[in-house]
């Protein structure tokens, strides 16, 4: 991840500096505290599944921290652009798949910030590839698990 950028809009970068802050400042230490009291409890603790639980929440939470921390410092704004003719990085694109009836937006984003279910596709995505450079009216051939998908581009915005 540390050997090429991370492309983040300017909301992505204060979610994921947000999401760091809390696992740093808030979940680290109350895992500290499942931690310290499962240790209380005494006995045996490969015995102790609370333990085992906290231990491996620490784990999670610490590695989390740790990918967030590679993102960011790997990361490049993507800058607004003015740019509507042609999709870049940044586009929100109204596409229609041929055939159907019900356009669908996406917005182009990094792999760090991509979200399907929210309409956030990362730009190394099959669609996101196809996309990429196309223009209003161009048909693009996306290679899905399913077969081949045509998109005919209706907006960038």
């Amino acid at each position: 991840m540390a050997n090429h950028p991370q492309y983040l809009t300017p909301e992505g970068l204060k979610e994921l500096e947000a999401r760091l802050k809390y696992l740093q400042e808030v979940r680290r230490y109350e895992v500290a505290d499942r931690l310290r009291a499962a240790m209380e409890e005494g006995g045996d603790l490969s015995e102790n599944a609370e333990y085992e639980d906290a231990k491996n929440e620490q784990a999670f939470i610490e590695g989390e921290i740790l990918r967030l921390e590679t993102i960011l410092s790997s990361a490049q704004i993507i800058q607004e652009t003015s740019k509507k003719d042609v999709v870049v990085l940044g586009s929100r694109v109204t596409v229609l798949e041929q055939g159907g009836d019900e356009k669908e937006v996406y917005h182009l984003v990094g792999s760090a910030e991509a979200n399907p279910a929210a309409g956030k596709i990362s730009l190394e995505s099959p669609l996101g590839k196809a996309l990429i450079g196309a223009k209003v009216g161009d048909k693009v051939n996306v290679n899905a698990p399913g077969g081949q998908i045509v998109f005919v581009i209706k907006a960038i915005a």
